[in-house]
């Protein structure tokens, strides 16, 4: 049974804030009109009048931005893009070059084959504020170094280790909750997978200071679009103007929690196989470079490990709520395959709707919106020949709404994720977590955290959205619900009592 339309923004809404360079610039299309090429040649100095860009914007950014045509959401500036110059667009913010890109052959062009031409861009750069030299920002040797590190803490083998904590963290949370109250589940999905990444990879346990962490992130989160396009960021920091003097402080609760954790562990000894365990055996000397390499790292896992599923799954709650024939099947499959008892990592291929559920709010509702990386060298996108420096930006939440791939694509539908349907699928149409080697390191991880914690607490609950709460998206460093989440906490019986 399909489900109902979720209510979402159009991209025609994004019209009336940019006027396009011309009419000719291809929409949609059936197959793309310059596909990438992979006998791309080498990327020998040029001159700028050789550079061939794609159809886009006459103006510079800026000017729409003067003239207070900005729209206060990028989404709509790339929804904007595809649907006027369909799979490749041009434009410019000052002096600098950006492609937008909207089509899976592009996708691999730049996240694969040509992966070594590019690094992460000024936005995610920016985030260094936050997250230091991580495994998100960090490039190069340093990236391989700690990907490697932290490799063996998400094998495959490791990961039904997990399984009970994650279970036993989502039942506290059910046995917590009372009928007919209202919580904004975004703030109690945060706080549960807060305390699910601190058990399950950092082997600490943060409830007495959960709320703590999860203040100061928000409040980083709610200064983020400002970082992100105040110039000079970084340096006005040190100065503390309004706004960054209140990320100081939210970044030192932060990193309080931090250094607190890293040393209780190192006074109980522990010489397990956590991921915290392996960071400290790979940081061999307590100097001060270490410490703040050791500090970034897990700072960096704690904000990717708990942000996304937390959002994926607030979004997923409010799906099913307005989806009654897929949120019935969703309840009857946990009830025939955990005929009343608590999940286990062997229930996992057995809860296939559950997957298939998170799976297809994740297309809809991607924590992880879109993506950018910047240009080493000059390089070839199909017929354009484009300059180093350039910058070229994806967006999982446009690409997943693409009805070349996904038709009738606001049409909520789990369906989409059958393993027939996956097959026949283009890949890099669906990629939430990423792709190439910079794929997100945790994502079986989150796949098998998402499900179990929605089973668990769906074997007691239904949520139903507060009638009047206003729902929609806010794309900061992941997506999420500008407004909360307010629901209200219905008990139910197992389907067929």
């Amino acid at each position: 049974m399909w489900g109902q339309r979720p209510r979402l923004s159009s991209a025609r809404s994004a019209a009336k804030f940019f006027a396009p360079q011309s009419q000719s610039g291809s929409k949609y299309t059936e197959s793309m009109a310059t596909a990438a090429r992979n006998d791309v040649p080498g990327n020998e100095a040029r001159g700028p009048a050789e550079f061939h860009f794609p159809p886009g914007f006459q103006r510079n950014l800026l000017w729409f931005a003067l003239r207070r045509f900005r729209p206060a959401n990028p989404i709509l500036l790339f929804q904007h893009l595809a649907q006027e110059y369909g799979d490749i667009a041009h434009y410019k913010i000052g002096w600098n070059h950006l492609v937008f890109l909207n089509h899976p052959d592009y996708f691999r062009e730049v996240l694969v084959v040509q992966n070594e031409n590019f690094i992460k861009e000024r936005t995610v750069q920016r985030t260094k504020m936050l997250l230091g030299q991580g495994m998100i920002t960090s490039e190069g040797v340093q990236h391989r170094s700690q990907r490697q590190v932290a490799q063996p803490a998400f094998h495959r083998q490791r990961i039904p280790e997990y399984a009970s904590t994650i279970v036993q963290e989502a039942a506290r949370v059910r046995d917590r909750w009372r009928p007919g109250e209202r919580r904004d589940i975004a703030i109690d999905m945060m706080q549960l997978t807060l305390n699910v990444v601190a058990q399950t990879l950092f082997a600490t346990d943060l409830r007495d200071e959960v709320d703590e962490l999860a203040s100061a992130l928000n409040r980083i989160m709610g200064l983020y679009n400002f970082i992100v396009m105040l110039p000079a960021a970084e340096w006005l920091v040190h100065m503390r103007p309004p706004g960054l003097a209140s990320f100081v402080r939210a970044r030192k609760r932060i990193d309080a929690v931090v250094y607190r954790m890293i040393a209780a562990h190192r006074q109980r000894g522990s010489h397990g196989s956590s991921l915290l365990d392996l960071m400290l055996a790979a940081s061999t000397d307590k100097t001060a470079a270490s410490e703040q390499s050791l500090r970034d790292q897990v700072i960096t896992i704690f904000l990717a490990g708990y942000e996304t599923v937390a959002n994926a799954l607030s979004w997923t709650w409010y799906l099913l709520s307005q989806n009654p024939e897929c949120e019935r099947r969703f309840h009857q499959e946990i009830d025939r395959e955990l005929q009343g008892r608590l999940p286990t990592y062997g229930d996992i291929p057995r809860l296939r709707y559950v997957e298939m559920t998170l799976a297809e709010s994740m297309r809809l509702y991607p924590p992880a919106w879109a993506m950018g990386r910047k240009a080493r060298t000059d390089f070839r996108l199909g017929e354009f020949l484009l300059p180093a420096k350039t910058t070229v930006l994806m967006s999982q939440f446009v690409a997943h709404r693409d009805p070349r791939f996904f038709p009738d694509p606001l049409r909520f539908d789990p369906q989409r994720f059958t393993q027939e349907a996956k097959s026949q699928r283009t890949k890099l149409t669906y990629f939430p977590f990423g792709a190439g080697v910079r794929q997100c390191i945790g994502e079986s991880f989150a796949w098998m955290e998402g499900v179990l914690l929605l089973a668990t607490l769906a074997q007691k609950w239904k949520l139903r959205l507060v009638p009047g709460h206003r729902v929609e998206p806010e794309p900061l460093i992941t997506l999420r619900p500008k407004y909360g989440m307010r629901m209200q906490i219905e008990a139910r019986e197992a389907i067929g009592q």
